[in-house]
């Protein structure tokens, strides 16, 4: 039997007073690579930064593999979007890599030459290993975000949450990335998606969540993407092509 990856019950958030997310729940299993959708505004980035406590909520409940976020966090890797990223910050890629070994280290200690070699193995994966000495400043967007990937991967997380991540980026760093997520799938890992392409969301994703401000369909992308479900969300006709559409 599938343990349950997460659990969201009730969640309410705010900002200065102004409702942002309203009375969301859905409940998910492990091993389903699971994308966020809504029109911009509509609290995809919020609900993830609530779920993963980087933003206060003013109600609900939320697990994540059956317990408290707080006994679950090292087993979670966060990919922010790329535009709340300091990329003139003086760090190479190797060492922005090394990064993800970190929360498993503890305090006072350093990274050991198999934590430096794993961290190179995560930037092969991604095709990024021949960039290990360069400012990660110096990379094109799609570059970054394979390399922010590769962070994430050099966690050794169970749990994957990925803000936008193709955004700005191009079809070569877009196609690894996706077949890096669906490889994590593979392993059984739980991976949740903002993503904002309504055309590729049949090819990327078997689990949807549909919001604006409040739920609008949570569960497998042919029942949560259809034409009716897109419509309400969205607040407007929608032509996309694709079977559930």
């Amino acid at each position: 039997m599938m343990q349950q990856a997460i659990n969201v019950n009730g969640l309410h958030v705010s900002y200065y007073g102004k409702e942002v997310l309203k009375n969301v729940s859905f409940s998910f299993k492990t091993g389903n690579l699971i994308g966020i959708l809504g029109p911009n505004g509509a609290g995809k980035s919020t609900l993830m930064k609530a779920v993963l406590g980087l933003i206060p909520y003013d109600g609900g409940q939320i697990t994540i593999g059956d317990c408290s976020l707080n006994k679950v966090r090292k087993q979670i890797a966060y990919v922010p979007q790329r535009s709340n990223i300091d990329w003139d910050f003086p760090i190479i890629v190797k060492d922005t890599v090394l990064l993800g070994t970190y929360p498993k280290l503890g305090l006072f200690h350093r990274p050991k030459k198999a934590d430096k070699e794993w961290a190179m193995e995560c930037l092969e994966q991604v095709g990024m290993a021949e960039f290990a000495q360069s400012q990660i400043g110096e990379l094109s967007g799609g570059q970054q975000q394979r390399v922010f990937l590769a962070r994430a991967l050099a966690q050794n997380a169970d749990y994957f949450f990925l803000d936008e991540p193709f955004v700005g980026i191009d079809v070569g760093s877009e196609e690894i990335i996706i077949n890096k997520l669906r490889e994590l799938q593979d392993r059984k890992k739980t991976i949740f998606v903002v993503h904002h392409d309504l055309s590729k969301v049949e090819n990327y994703f078997d689990e949807l969540i549909l919001i604006n401000k409040e739920l609008y369909g949570a569960g497998p992308v042919q029942q949560v993407f259809q034409m009716e479900n897109m419509e309400k969300a969205y607040g407007m006709p929608l032509a996309i092509a694709g079977g559930g559409m």
